[in-house]
């Protein structure tokens, strides 16, 4: 058994891809690997074989590995839902929601199950890459810390530092690292990583000495600008910007930027799609008049978001849509979005209350119960489909009688209004095979490519991990791994 970990300078330097195209890479030359996050922070997530969930990096991850996604690859999720607080989830499931203060008391007490699941993968696998989150520079949150050096000087696993030389700065970040993190916690780093670098890397080969020199680790490599990684899901929300097309395209998907959006690569299946450009509208941006249709998205608080929702005048310009004949789709928060009524009586989302929907359906949503996570497979629009469900609420109306979909065993799904324009499921993940996309598409008489997005993210990650292979020496990650 043997372990690596990639730290960053700070978020967003790329760490995720990077983990992803590593385990891609060692599963190439023939090892058995597993990734793993001891603490992640994100609203997108994915429903794990063992029935629980975990954020959708790891899953992809998983998949770069060759195998199921399993709740031990994320055993801490922080759920943002509302401006302070977080849910928890622990091995998959649900624990409580956390503040700011109260979590920094809680996750000392969650790092031996961090290091459970992490001996659990071990067992399973030669080499086990570990993504770290923020950057082990926060010093602030030192202590009690389980998601970079306080998982890895308990678990004795050599660390890469990674910087991000495409924001600038990358030589002070790596050194400044060094200079302000604890003495031991710098002895736990063997090495850096340049990452995201563009144009010719020659003209780096001094400041990748001097930093060398400086900081007194060894340089493992400089990563150029990943150009597949943009076919790849991405989970944060930093990384929603779309750029319009500047071809134009027949068929235009527009879908508002919520500020608890999640899972909202349900519709990166449709950017490989020739007739269709799908905008991810910003808060500040009127929906455009021009789409064709309208997606409402998932959201950690449907609440919280329906409000944010008004606030932007977003319902004004989704029900102008509808009046002159647009069509809407809502996914799981998005779904209940559209109904009469929204009602959170427990307060399982937030403070407890009631709040309009956008009436677009004949349905009300009460959130209550426990959360539903599992696989599904089905049919909608005469096309079979697979994908998850990840929700909690129930809902129920008259338009729940015409269902979007008929899951396994012929339990229904969703709604749809006597005209057909508005639909709404609880499923995500719908888009990703060809045949319900190709239905889809068809009710505006457009082809689809018939290109599998599975096949598509698979592809990207070989690309990654040749790239990967050709710039970086793995033979020393390995080693390091290794010893």
């Amino acid at each position: 058994m043997g372990a690596i970990m990639l730290q960053g300078t700070g978020s967003d330097v790329g760490r995720s891809v990077l983990v992803a195209g590593l385990c891609r890479a060692l599963v190439r030359r023939g090892y058995r690997v597993r990734p793993f996050k001891p603490q992640n922070m994100s609203n997108n997530a994915a429903v794990t074989i063992d029935g629980g969930e975990i954020g959708r990096a790891q899953a992809l991850q998983a998949m770069a590995a060759g195998v199921d996604p399993h709740s031990d690859m994320n055993p801490v999720l922080l759920k943002p839902q509302a401006d302070h607080t977080s849910q928890l989830i622990v091995h998959g499931r649900v624990r409580g929601t956390l503040g700011g203060g109260n979590f920094r008391q809680a996750r000392g007490q969650l790092l031996s199950e961090v290091m459970d699941s992490f001996n659990r993968l071990s067992a399973q696998c030669d080499i086990v890459v570990v993504e770290g989150a923020g950057s082990p520079a926060e010093i602030n949150l030192r202590a009690g810390d389980i998601a970079n050096m306080g998982f890895a000087r308990t678990a004795n696993v050599p660390v890469i530092l990674v910087g991000d030389i495409d924001r600038g700065g990358v030589i002070a970040s790596i050194v400044g690292t060094k200079a302000v993190i604890d003495p031991e916690d710098a002895a736990m780093i063997h090495g850096f990583l340049i990452n995201k670098f563009r144009g010719d890397i020659a003209l780096f080969e001094d400041g990748y000495r001097q930093i060398e020199s400086i900081s007194g680790w060894r340089g493992l490599g400089v990563v150029p600008w990943l150009s597949a990684a943009v076919r790849l899901p991405s989970e944060d929300a930093v990384i929603l910007e779309r750029k319009r097309r500047p071809d134009g395209a027949r068929f235009i998907i527009a879908c508002p930027i919520l500020p608890r959006i999640s899972n909202f690569d349900d519709l990166d299946p449709f950017k490989i799609e020739p007739d269709v450009d799908l905008l991810m509208i910003p808060p500040g941006s009127p929906l455009p008049a021009e789409a064709s249709l309208i997606v409402l998205p998932g959201s950690k608080a449907t609440i919280a978001d329906m409000q944010a929702m008004r606030a932007q005048g977003w319902d004004i310009d989704i029900l102008a849509h509808h009046r002159r004949g647009g069509a809407v789709l809502g996914i799981c928060g998005g779904y209940q979005m559209l109904g009469r009524r929204i009602a959170d009586p427990q307060g399982v989302e937030g403070p407890s209350g009631t709040v309009a929907g956008l009436g677009l359906l004949d349905i009300e949503t009460v959130l209550s119960g426990d959360k539903t996570l599992r696989e599904v497979k089905g049919r909608a629009l005469g096309a079979s489909f697979a994908g998850y469900e990840m929700h909690i609420g129930q809902t129920s109306g008259p338009d729940c009688g015409r269902p979007f979909a008929h899951l396994e065993a012929g339990r229904p799904d969703g709604a749809s209004s006597p005209d057909g324009r508005v639909l709404g499921t609880y499923v995500h993940g719908l888009f990703g095979g060809t045949a319900l996309r190709s239905a889809f598409l068809d009710r505006w008489n457009l082809s689809s490519s018939q290109q599998d997005h599975g096949v598509a993210v698979n592809a990207a990650l070989d690309d990654i991990a040749a790239q990967l292979e050709a710039h970086i020496d793995i033979d020393a990650l390995v080693a390091l791994a290794m010893r």
